[in-house]
């Protein structure tokens, strides 16, 4: 299949890279050029614009770091909807809001082509291991005709209804990761406070009902102050915004979320933003 990918950072380059050992033919396009040399090594062809890719490829796919890099390079000069065509399918994998989702689907649906929200649940380790869990809504056929590069990026796919729902559903997820998050330094610090042994707090930790993946991997390089990027923390409290917008819309409270939030923020204006997410323990120490 000829499918094309924009976006090739922390988490597009590996996914991309995915397709290539799929066996499909990939063209990519990132804003820093210098990003698909590795893909281009790896056997893609590199387009000059979003608008190229789309109009070379059967399904183009985006992996984006906001709502207006994705509206951006939907709809903007030299866009997906500049090159697009007729029956082609764009699915834009970025973590955005409903209504970013909803009002590229209505340029791409303009153009005679359809659209699909997957945004996906994971971070740069499942990227590069294909183990990605995606969550799509919007066009249902496109979601069949994608299933066989999904499951190359990913190991569960759910598909969640009309265009929004996908959005919606992503930053819920990402909602009671950042809340985790925020408990499980707070946790860590008031350990070490009490001159507790954090190891074993770590151990009984995954030993009991608090065990989990995110735990288990970011603990230990947490107590070792090493913060190497899989999930920029900046990124998590973008996120953590759109969804605590979203609950504003629904009228619904959120206080737990709002706090976790100021501590992202806090986080950010320390200047740890380009940090994995797990730096947030550093301003908490501070």
């Amino acid at each position: 299949m000829r499918l094309g990918f924009v976006g090739l950072g922390i988490m597009g380059a590996p996914m991309a890279l995915n397709l290539l050992k799929g066996g499909h033919q990939v063209t990519v396009w990132n804003r820093t050029a210098a990003a698909c040399d590795p893909l281009r090594a790896a056997g893609a062809d590199v387009a000059s614009s979003p608008a190229a890719v789309a109009a070379a490829s059967e399904i183009t796919f985006a992996m984006l770091s906001d709502p207006e890099a994705a509206r951006a390079v939907a709809l903007g000069p030299d866009g997906i909807c500049d090159g697009v065509g007729k029956g082609a399918g764009y699915v834009d994998m970025s973590t955005v809001d409903a209504t970013t989702s909803q009002r590229v689907a209505v340029a791409v649906e303009a153009c005679s082509a359809r659209f699909l929200e997957a945004p996906v649940s994971g971070t740069r380790g499942p990227a590069q291991e294909g183990t990605l869990i995606i969550l799509a809504a919007g066009d249902k056929s496109l979601y069949d005709e994608a299933a066989i590069a999904f499951d190359l990026m990913g190991k569960k796919r759910t598909f969640a209804g009309e265009v929004g729902q996908g959005a919606r559903l992503k930053l819920v997820v990402n909602l009671i990761m950042g809340g985790m998050m925020s408990a499980f330094c707070e946790g860590l610090t008031l350990a070490r406070h009490s001159r507790l042994d954090t190891i074993e707090l770590l151990d009984i930790l995954d030993a009991g009902a608090l065990s989990n993946p995110m735990f288990r991997g970011k603990g230990p390089q947490m107590l070792a102050d090493n913060y190497a990027v899989a999930f920029p923390l900046k990124h998590m409290q973008k996120d953590l915004r759109l969804a605590l917008e979203l609950g504003h819309d629904l009228q619904i409270k959120l206080p737990t979320s709002g706090t976790a939030n100021d501590a992202f923020v806090k986080a950010l204006d320390a200047g740890d933003g380009d940090l994995d997410f797990s730096a947030l323990l550093r301003t908490l120490n501070n």
